[in-house]
């Protein structure tokens, strides 16, 4: 046998071993797995062990995606894949923990095929890529017991709650019944009716749609509406108040009285709503429109208190932006975005232990009340709050607020020494706050008595005292919630922004007392921001801020010089001289006005040029030095490899 056939069948043995190998590796550590993502994005959360632990019996899971066809679609379908990957091994991890109970199935619904056919009998959600291809990415879960159970579609709104999701699915298909959820608000959450729209579509008119927040509780609890001016509150399990605006004190009342018979509650109030716009006939007639909501009374038997036209600021968590096209983007007190970076989130508390950014709008500020002999022992979570920088600023009347001034806002603003609290946890036995009962109309004796006599009344009782410990979170502020800062609109439907939602979802979730549940959405967002330029741009700001203040305020005296000195120019009493010196004056106004607007534009721009060298050499370790190194390092090795090849070659000629 020759050198050449020794060296072919070396090699043919070298892949055959190979190849075993590989096998053999495949099938002994198919269960080994190792999460390297700083999230532990794929790594089931405690909840979801818990939920695969008690399961009694088998489940199938279909996950249904046209792979074939998503390979050869658009870029916005293309996007998808790696989100079927990280679903597809979420799920693998599922069926790894389930110890056997879990199957999982991977299904590629061709066109025509009895795959495709079972995709649409399923009713997933199906989107048309060509006259033949259509896109599925849905998943089915069904028990032997004949339980079907299915997300029609994996849509970038749940991304970040993919594994809540799923471990719902779960849960509900083998134990658990839908939590029955009462909204109460003075806006328009649950949206016109699928009739009314349409009869509004016909009629050319802009139909009411359910908020996105509504959309989302309807996956995960029994939604119901529940009438602002309700006299009872009865057959819900959680309740829900947004925007509660002037409610009637017999509904105040029924509020009182669901909490202290141990009723749990999410209240979320707002002392500038932007969400609540006037309607056509106030716009037209003038009438001013109030779009805060209160509830002092249940607020102090709660123990806090929302004092009105006052607002949460923190200048680190301000966001920029131009409030209108023809300004240049300024730093905008009223809306920040509330990270964990900053310590915003109650790291202790399972709603708020694992968020990532909440944005508010106008957020107000919640205070806790001091304790008197009769007031009842309370506990007192913050979940929300601001840096420790943060402090509350006001306004002096609601008019500031239909042409708001961002800039005059963050002009009065002064930095604080401890965080503002937007949102609160409470919880122990509440006392009522109406503690002799409401007066109400008696219809039956008005019926009966002279039609010219004064409305007869009477007198409501109810609980003083609650006989159990309640729970309640009051959150001051609405917007966050809403469509326009909590979702974006997308090819395939609403994206969340943030983790908005999840704060909602996650407190109805912990009222409802499912801690496994919790423990899963909690994850966080899978969003790493680049925090290096935004602290690089913090310190500039800071550094620069007195000075900037400073030229503000003399750009603005300089301004008012400049007015009174217009304002002096003209009249028949004036003379040429006058108007003369007057016009030099303005002139030499003017110059120094001009040198002062230049300071604060050389300020800005040293702040701009610190950011831009950190991208800038951020863009050149990345594009120069990082492949130099590697190409030395490649280089090196080459080297190494050939000197090794070379004293093996001699060392094997001398013996």
């Amino acid at each position: 046998m020759n050198r050449t056939t020794r060296a072919i069948f070396g090699i043919f043995f070298i892949a055959v071993i190979a190849v075993a190998a590989i096998s053999i590796s495949q099938d002994l550590g198919k269960n080994i797995r190792l999460d390297i993502t700083e999230r532990k994005l794929y790594t089931l959360s405690d909840g979801t062990k818990e939920i695969l632990a008690d399961l009694k019996q088998p489940i199938t899971i279909k996950l249904f995606y046209t792979k074939t066809a998503a390979m050869k679609a658009n870029d916005q379908i293309r996007y998808y894949n790696n989100y079927y990957t990280f679903v597809k091994a979420l799920l693998q991890e599922y069926e790894a923990n389930a110890g056997g109970n879990v199957i999982l199935e991977v299904i590629d619904p061709r066109p025509y095929s009895e795959e495709e056919l079972a995709a649409i009998r399923y009713g997933l959600r199906r989107f048309n890529i060509t006259e033949e291809e259509s896109f599925f990415f849905g998943m089915v879960l069904q028990t032997q017991f004949g339980v079907t159970k299915m997300i029609e579609f994996f849509s970038p709104d749940r991304q970040q709650s993919v594994e809540y999701d799923i471990s719902y699915l779960i849960d509900t298909a083998v134990t658990r019944q839908k939590t029955r959820l009462g909204v109460l608000s003075s806006l328009s959450l649950m949206g016109d009716s699928e009739y009314m729209l349409r009869m509004k579509q016909m009629q050319g008119q802009q139909g009411k749609r359910k908020w996105g927040i509504i959309a989302h509780l309807e996956k995960q609890f029994e939604v119901s509406e529940i009438p602002a001016d309700t006299d009872k509150i009865k057959d819900i399990d959680l309740l829900m108040l947004v925007h509660p605006k002037k409610l009637p004190e017999k509904t105040l009342f029924a509020i009182d009285q669901f909490i202290l018979k141990g009723g749990r509650a999410v209240v979320c109030l707002d002392p500038h709503c932007i969400s609540d716009l006037p309607d056509r006939q106030q716009q037209f007639s003038g009438v001013s429109h109030n779009a805060s909501s209160n509830m002092p009374e249940l607020l102090k038997a709660w123990g806090l208190e929302m004092p009105a036209m006052t607002f949460a600021g923190d200048r680190s968590l301000a966001v920029t932006g131009a409030a209108n096209p023809n300004r240049r983007p300024e730093k905008i007190l009223s809306i920040m975005k509330l990270n964990a970076a900053k310590n915003c989130f109650n790291a202790e508390n399972p709603i708020t232990a694992n968020l990532g950014e909440v944005s508010t709008v106008f957020g107000g500020v919640l205070k806790t009340l001091e304790p008197d002999e009769n007031s009842p022992q309370l506990d007192f979570v913050p979940l929300l709050l601001t840096s420790d920088e943060g402090n509350s600023w006001t306004i002096e009347n609601p008019y500031e607020l239909m042409n708001p001034n961002y800039g005059a806002f963050m002009r009065r603003f002064r930095d604080g020494t401890e965080p503002v609290v937007m949102a609160y946890r409470v919880t122990g036995h509440f006392k009522s706050a109406f503690p002799e009962g409401i007066e109400v109309p008696d219809d039956a004796a008005s019926d009966e008595a002279d039609e010219n006599a004064e409305p007869k009344t009477k007198t409501i009782n109810g609980l003083t005292e609650a006989t159990e410990s309640g729970v309640v979170v009051v959150v001051a502020d609405v917007d966050f919630m809403g469509d326009m800062v909590a979702y974006q609109r997308t090819f395939f439907g609403m994206a969340t922004v943030g983790d908005n939602s999840t704060f909602v979802l996650n407190a109805l979730e912990n009222l409802s007392g499912s801690d496994r549940l919790i423990s899963i959405r909690s994850r966080g967002s899978y969003e790493r921001p680049f925090t290096v330029v935004k602290d690089i741009e913090m310190a500039a700001e800071e550094e620069t801020l007195e000075e900037t203040r400073a030229i503000e305020a003399q750009v603005k005296g300089f301004e008012t010089q400049l007015n009174e000195k217009l304002q002096s120019l003209g009249g028949d009493n004036k003379g040429t001289l006058i108007n003369q010196t007057i016009l030099d004056e303005k002139k030499e106004i003017e110059i120094e006005l001009r040198h002062a607007e230049k300071r604060l534009r050389d300020i800005r721009m040293k702040k701009r040029q610190r950011v831009q060298k950190v991208k800038e050499w951020t863009r050149f370790v990345c594009t120069i030095v990082v492949p130099v190194l590697v190409l030395i390092f490649a280089i090196g090795l080459s080297v190494y490899r050939s000197v090794k090849r070379k004293h093996y070659i001699s060392h094997a000629s001398d013996s």
